[in-house]
């Protein structure tokens, strides 16, 4: 029987690929690899969450938060230590200095910032820009905005925008530019010269940005370029980033947003019926992670480096072409080597098949991108050394069981 579902909601649940072989309203992919994963013993490489907690510090940042009765709601905009706190990480790594009282906000993790951001500027009859593959929130969201999502696509194996294609994605319509660097999930870095072209193309369209920066500081040796520092861009972008990625820890769900003081205004009249505030004593306990020492920032860019590594050599060895990623914690493979086209059906049997589950890139994707991604899985290597050199083990045996 299928479910009915308001029609702001029935675009909500297109656009983030929801499964069904009924015609029912069905679950994620991810749901779907995580039940699958616990139901085979499979090591979970699908989402992309750490197995391990970040820094010691932060952690009893947070708990003497809560011991000294920070245990109430924060003001709407978050509490002025994480937004000074934002402000002065702004200004250390990039040289771009945001007024904490103004022109920033703390949010209920990344997701809330992109959500709050989308349906303060978008609805009916405009069109929101991305590339494609996407984070799947984007879709869900631009759907629940009403607006038109449209996408310019990445193309293995540097999974950076053909120029044309860019420029011809862009109308009279385009009312927001949502760009995801370090990309999700194609571990793409981009570089300069494709952020100023987005750029102008924003300021010829008189589009706002909101750029999606939550793997900032997990590159490996490229530079993480923000978007907000380039010529004409300070004034039209919207910059979000989090303490999920950069300090694992997922759960608290602390993010931020900065920009201009008028489009920050516009996200905050949005957020505040959201969730208002969340996450008091992790906010400042963030607070504390961003006035970490530089070798802390090195330091895990570094780790995760080798942890990426691990796992592509079994990737190698199990027959797939691997597409080493420049940032983020995912890195992609195409299994038309071992003569499967279909990721979907291969991320279904995975499981069985040597104990690994990995999330397929075409659900990342409309139609017409599902079927160019079509033999395409992401992996997510952000676990202990231990899980991923028994995955890369596991890996190395697929093509003999296949």
């Amino acid at each position: 029987m299928t479910e009915t579902l308001p029609a702001p909601w029935q675009r909500a649940a297109t656009g983030a690929n929801l499964l069904a072989s009924d015609g029912a309203l069905g679950v994620t992919i991810f749901e779907e690899m995580t039940t699958l994963a616990m139901q085979t013993g499979a090591i979970n490489l699908g989402q992309g969450f750490p197995d391990e907690d970040g820094p010691a510090e932060i952690k009893a940042a947070a708990q003497a938060a809560i011991a000294e009765g920070s245990n109430q709601y924060a003001p709407g905009k978050g509490i002025p230590q994480l937004r000074k706190a934002v402000s002065a990480h702004q200004r250390r790594f990039y040289g771009l200095e945001p007024d904490p009282d103004t022109e920033i906000i703390v949010t209920t993790g990344a997701t809330e910032a992109i959500a709050a951001s989308l349906l303060a500027f978008v609805g009916p009859g405009d069109e929101v820009l991305t590339f494609e593959p996407f984070y799947d929130s984007y879709g869900a969201i631009i759907g629940l905005s009403g607006a038109t999502h449209v996408t310019a696509p990445l193309l293995a194996p540097d999974f950076l925008p053909d120029a044309a294609a860019l420029e011809a994605a862009f109308t009279d319509r385009t009312k927001v530019v949502l760009l995801n660097n370090p990309h999700n999930p194609t571990g793409a870095v981009f570089p300069r010269e494709v952020l100023q072209r987005v750029v102008d193309l924003a300021r010829k369209h008189d589009a706002i940005i909101i750029t999606d920066e939550v793997y900032e500081h997990l590159t490996f040796g490229v530079s993480h370029i923000p978007v907000a520092t380039l010529p004409g861009a300070a004034d039209r972008t919207v910059t979000i980033s989090s303490a999920g990625k950069t300090f694992s820890f997922t759960g608290w769900k602390v993010g931020w947003l900065s920009g201009p003081e008028h489009l920050v205004a516009a996200v905050r009249t949005v957020k505040q019926f959201l969730t208002y505030s969340s996450g008091t004593p992790f906010q400042s306990a963030i607070a504390t992670g961003l006035a970490l020492p530089d070798e802390f920032y090195k330091g895990i860019s570094a780790t995760l480096r080798k942890k990426r590594d691990i796992l592509s050599e079994g990737l190698r060895a199990a027959g797939l072409e691997v597409f080493t990623p420049d940032g983020t914690y995912f890195v992609n493979v195409d299994t038309s080597p071992l003569g499967i086209r279909d990721s979907v059906d291969l991320a279904r049997r995975l499981p069985a098949l040597v104990g690994v589950a990995a999330i397929p890139v075409p659900v990342f994707c409309h139609p017409e991108g599902a079927e160019r991604t079509r033999s395409l899985l992401r992996f997510a290597f952000c676990k202990r050394d231990e899980v991923l050199e028994e995955a890369a083990t596991r890996l190395a045996t697929l093509r003999d069981r296949l």
